[in-house]
């Protein structure tokens, strides 16, 4: 797939006043400061796309773009470490459940992994739940030019370790950089492959 048009559509806090359920949906979400906003960005090939800041916690919305009048690209708040208030995080909490929850054309949740760092419980927990709701999800394991070769795959192990704790098998995942562009045709090549069977209801 080679995307021709990424246009922003808007910003909700509430999943009702989201654009009409017409269209295939993919929502990206992480941990504060994983990556998020350059890996979308990387994927639609526009830099400015997606607003990216050194501050975790930029993304406070949930954010619609319309992808070549096909699809939807959602970009959703990072939960873990971004410095607001409890009172603030609940609420971002709250929403960004009731999207995942609710949004009945949501196709698949993409939910990125930091390769560099030591798996970590909130991600667990977070990977945990959507799995406990049967939420589709894949992984993407971000920044891996930072990463040595080898110290990739150790990685991927260290976390699938943690996963297969809880899980029978290790969800799809994906390794990307928005550097040098990795991942970008096996994720793209993933939704187009459901674009392709997708029908409304």
């Amino acid at each position: 797939m080679k995307i021709k048009e990424a246009v922003f559509i808007c910003s909700n806090t509430d999943y009702k006043r989201c654009p009409r359920g017409d269209k295939p949906e993919y929502a990206f979400i992480g941990r504060s400061n994983v990556g998020k906003s350059s890996l979308i960005n990387m994927l639609v090939g526009n830099k400015k796309l997606a607003k990216i800041s050194s501050k975790p916690g930029k993304t406070q919305l949930i954010n619609h773009f319309l992808i070549d009048n096909l699809w939807y690209l959602v970009d959703l708040p990072g939960y873990g470490w971004a410095k607001v208030s409890k009172t603030e995080r609940v609420k971002w909490e709250k929403m960004v459940r009731d999207y995942l929850l609710r949004r009945e054309n949501l196709q698949c949740v993409f939910v990125l992994i930091d390769t560099r760092i030591d798996p970590q419980a909130i991600d667990i927990n977070f990977i945990n739940w959507l799995g406990e709701k049967g939420i589709p999800l894949v992984l993407v394991f971000t920044k891996i030019d930072k990463v040595k070769t080898n110290k990739v795959q150790q990685s991927v192990s260290k976390f699938k370790k943690q996963l297969l704790t809880y899980w029978e098998e290790m969800p799809e995942y994906f390794l990307s950089s928005a550097v040098n562009k990795a991942g970008q045709n096996e994720i793209l090549g993933f939704i187009a492959n459901i674009n392709d069977n997708y029908t409304t209801n």
